[in-house]
């Protein structure tokens, strides 16, 4: 099985992007080396910073869908657009200044990136979110549980594929 780890760690200069980008690469670098049981040989700070981003993008995302579909009464596959189309714009923003520390072009980065939202959209939010909730799951479990389906993706794809300019580094 492949490492999460980085092959090379990601520089923290405060140079290109202002200190706050060197900041909180630190942060994720010093994290990760306290790591307990080994982790921090296996788990790259890139991985650590997503997990931080989105989480406060899919809280993000939660807190809107609940608001669409629960305060205004949308339906809930339009609520889980709009809550979805928000959050992951956050998440490619933030991901690309502050954790994947990108420098390339944004405009192909982020017509690659929508194909893989596309991807996910169809087939772990409306597929799995959608179709829990259809078998009687509370949508917001269902939507919790699309995400952990969604974050294992999402993060192999920005790291992989969208963001790869970083991974030479």
């Amino acid at each position: 099985m492949a490492s999460l780890r980085d092959a090379t760690p990601g520089r923290t200069e405060r140079t290109a992007g202002g200190p706050d980008r060197g900041r909180f690469q630190a942060f994720l670098e010093a994290a990760v080396r306290r790591l307990p049981f080994g982790l921090s040989r296996i788990v790259a700070a890139s991985f650590l910073g997503y997990a931080l981003i989105n989480g406060l993008t899919f809280s993000i995302d939660l807190g809107l869908l609940t608001v669409c579909h629960g305060v205004f009464g949308w339906a809930l596959p339009v609520s889980i657009t709009v809550a979805y189309l928000v959050a992951f714009g956050a998440s490619f923003l933030l991901n690309r200044r502050f954790n994947f520390r990108s420098h390339a072009p944004a405009g192909p980065q982020a017509a690659v990136y929508l194909v893989a939202i596309g991807v996910n959209y169809a087939a772990f939010i409306l597929g799995v979110g959608t179709g829990l909730a259809a078998l009687g799951l509370e949508y917001h479990l269902a939507r919790i549980a699309a995400g952990l389906c969604e974050a294992v993706y999402m993060y192999s794809v920005m790291r992989w594929i969208v963001f790869r300019d970083t991974a030479r580094r």
